[in-house]
């Protein structure tokens, strides 16, 4: 999903709360108008303070019936008279909510003038607001901004129709860069340098009549990839997890999500993240001081180790924790010397890690074990680079040796804890990690991510008691 399509759609929420408060007001000092009045005179007293926090109250339950009704659902191409039908639904659910409320709680409201019309101003004001977003939308997409580069993977009418679609209503957000007949050898390659060159970031897939080896080969390509996979009906099975069903331009496709980190609960997780991180870096600030001043006085070399790890997607970045390490640590990786007289106990995986490792410092022995070297990670959960759940940041040269299905863990941000780290075991070889990751990516929940926070000081504690 694309970040734009996020950004919109998560500013809908508050919008919409703001044009159902606004709603309320503008029905209140409407009921007080000469003209109004002159039909039936104002005989309650509700002032104006009074009234404002009631309808703020009125509204978050207003805005939680927009969301059971489906009006914050992401994913394929609404037309606004589908819209506007949810909204004028949505609305009138609310009120119904709104008056069986008063009825069981016995409360009277003094003007039902106030409620009739708040309701009828909802409606044009939430209409009116949505209105305006896709016109923005519109804009961005004729700017190029959030626009599907698409592949298409077939030919017949079903293609022909979506080319056409596509290119005739840009306000849909789709352009066609190229339209393969099949997923062949000659083709593979051609998409393979495209991506290179960062020419599309979709695939839909339309040719009924593909062989089941080019579609499974079409499949771990876009994982590999980390490329948006949508297919017409029928091709792939059932044997898939996270679908989703969507209509682009009238024709019926279905998205192959990687995660059910796309869309709303990618901002979840990120308000999670950024409101979690900061209560950690406030509360362990002066921690993190004394570990600093720690690290200085126990052994020459830089507070912090700063490193390339890779990233969501594949994409790099600096990763930093404290210092629990010799001075060029790192080097001893390459050195055949050390190799030769250290166990590897992750041989045959992408990753190293040596049995009693020489190079770990006094200081830094101690931080590992209650892993507070890794308390700087939480500024890279501020700035966006990782999350607090997820996959563990893997090093360049491991990303590299990586095989095919193990690109999977790069679809989310690394994470500071995650379900390899709260496993129970200490022995996991890389594949049966890759395999618990893979697991929290496919299955990911709010409720999965508070599990893992919660078992991983126990998991902590276990690892010190058994060191």
């Amino acid at each position: 999903m694309k970040r734009s399509e996020l950004v919109f759609s998560a500013i809908t929420v508050p919008l919409d709360y703001l044009a159902i408060v606004l709603a309320a007001v503008a029905a209140y000092f409407l009921r007080y108008l000469p003209a109004i009045q002159q039909i039936r005179p104002v005989v309650f007293n509700l002032p104006f303070r009074d009234f404002l926090p009631i309808t703020g109250t009125v509204a978050v339950g207003w805005v939680a019936v927009f969301a059971l009704t489906g009006l914050y659902a992401m994913g394929g191409t609404k037309k606004f008279t589908t819209e506007l039908t949810k909204i004028f639904i949505a609305c009138s659910a609310a009120l119904a909510l709104i008056l069986a409320v008063m009825v069981f709680s016995r409360y009277l409201f003094d003007s039902r003038f106030i409620i009739l019309a708040t309701w009828g101003l909802t409606i044009l004001f939430v209409s009116t607001e949505r209105l305006i977003i896709r016109l923005f939308q519109r804009l961005a997409f004729k700017a190029g901004v959030g626009v599907h580069r698409v592949v298409i993977i077939g030919n017949g009418p079903v293609a022909q129709s979506l080319i056409d679609e596509f290119s005739t209503r840009p306000m849909l957000g789709y352009r066609v860069v190229v339209r393969h007949d099949a997923f062949d050898q000659p083709t593979a390659a051609a998409l393979a340098e495209m991506v290179a060159s960062d020419t599309f970031d979709e695939v839909i897939q339309v040719n009924p009549n593909l062989p089941a080896s080019q579609t499974a080969e079409l499949v771990n390509f876009v994982n590999e990839h980390h490329l948006t996979f949508k297919y017409t009906a029928d091709l792939l099975g059932t044997h898939l997890t996270n679908l989703e069903v969507a209509t682009i331009a009238g024709t019926p496709v279905v998205e192959v999500k990687k995660t059910r980190l796309d869309g709303w609960g990618r901002i979840y997780k990120r308000a999670f993240d950024l409101v979690a991180s900061l209560v950690v870096v406030i509360l362990t600030l002066p921690v993190m001081l004394i570990i600093a001043l720690g690290i200085k006085f126990d052994s020459k070399g830089p507070i912090f180790f700063t490193y390339r790890r890779i990233g969501q997607f594949g994409k790099p970045f600096t990763y930093f924790k404290f210092r629990s390490m010799i001075k060029d640590a790192h080097r001893y990786r390459f050195d055949q010397q050390f190799l030769a007289a250290h166990q590897n106990l992750r041989a045959g995986s992408p990753m190293i890690k040596f049995k009693d490792d020489p190079r770990i410092t006094r200081a830094g022995r101690f931080l590992r074990r209650w892993s507070l070297d890794e308390l700087p990670e939480f500024f890279l959960v501020l700035i966006g680079k990782m999350s607090i759940v997820g996959p563990r940041p893997h090093e360049v040269e491991e990303v590299q040796r990586y095989q095919r299905h193990h690109r999977k863990l790069l679809t989310i941000k690394p994470g500071v804890t995650g379900s390899a780290q709260v496993s129970g075991r200490s022995d996991l070889d890389f594949e049966q990690e890759a395999q618990l990751d893979t697991s929290y990516i496919e299955n990911w929940s709010l409720g999965l991510d508070l599990q893992i926070i919660l078992k991983t000081p126990p998991a902590i504690i276990r690892r010190r008691t058994a060191a």
